[in-house]
């Protein structure tokens, strides 16, 4: 599986959190060709099993140091830690912002619940001097490895997108062109709602629908083991449009 570099694309993509997006992310980003800077909260001497399974395109480096190398960077820790991502160091920075907010896990935060703000909106707020763009949200870790295809294939994906700078934007599409999805924007940080968790959009159009009477053994290698299902930009546009917004 390859994707391919288009001339907006960054050479080097920052990541800040190496969890299971954050890794995926990071295998597609060097088999397509770019290098790759991987930050988690545990310091870089925890990475090197993925360092050396990622190879001689990747390195490990604390979160400020992936900020300053990336050309894009992408956010990918709990939303709860979202304030200790490195202000100074993300200053100018386009940034992804791929954190979903669960309150059972994040603790309940006021201003989402009561929808007076998004995610990426409090996210902005703290990096007030990036740009963010809301993306790699809506699509479990499986599925964002195996259905990523080359432009111009009949099973590609798209994914949403969405952000208050149309030019962030524009690199962000173009990366996702380089992994392996088309694009949907969804308009600013105050649309990105509508791929939040419970939203049409949200990943269960990428994944297909699970059997029924499984067991937790036999679902779980269902999840593995089943590829996705491809979600074209025009059915992710419809899926977007569906989408109301829940408040607390």
């Amino acid at each position: 599986m390859r994707a391919y570099r288009t001339s907006r694309t960054p050479g080097t993509l920052g990541i800040i959190g190496s969890g299971m997006i954050g890794s995926t992310l990071a295998r597609l980003a060097v088999a397509a060709g770019l290098d790759v800077v991987v930050a988690n909260s545990r310091g870089p001497e925890t990475l090197a099993d993925l360092v050396a399974e990622l190879g001689a395109r990747a390195r490990a480096a604390t979160a400020a140091e992936a900020a300053r190398a990336g050309d894009i960077v992408v956010a990918t820790v709990p939303l709860r830690a979202y304030d200790r991502l490195p202000v100074e160091a993300l200053a100018g920075r386009t940034v992804i912002d791929t954190m979903n907010y669960y309150s059972d896990r994040d603790g309940a935060i006021a201003e989402l619940d009561a929808g007076e703000l998004t995610s990426s909106a409090l996210v902005q707020r703290h990096l007030a001097g990036a740009k963010v763009v809301k993306a790699f949200n809506n699509i479990d870790f499986r599925r964002l490895l195996t259905s990523a295809r080359p432009a111009g294939d009949a099973d590609r994906s798209a994914l949403p997108v969405a952000g208050d700078d149309a030019a962030a934007k524009a690199e962000v599409t173009a990366l996702l062109d380089t992994l392996g999805y088309d694009a949907v924007d969804l308009g600013a940080l105050a649309d990105s709602w509508r791929s939040q968790p419970g939203t049409p959009v949200y990943v269960e159009p990428y994944m297909g629908k699970r059997p029924e009477g499984l067991s937790q053994e036999e679902a779980s290698r269902w999840f593995f083991e089943t590829p996705g299902v491809p979600v074209p930009a025009a059915r992710v546009k419809e899926l977007a449009a569906e989408a109301t917004r829940v408040t607390k």
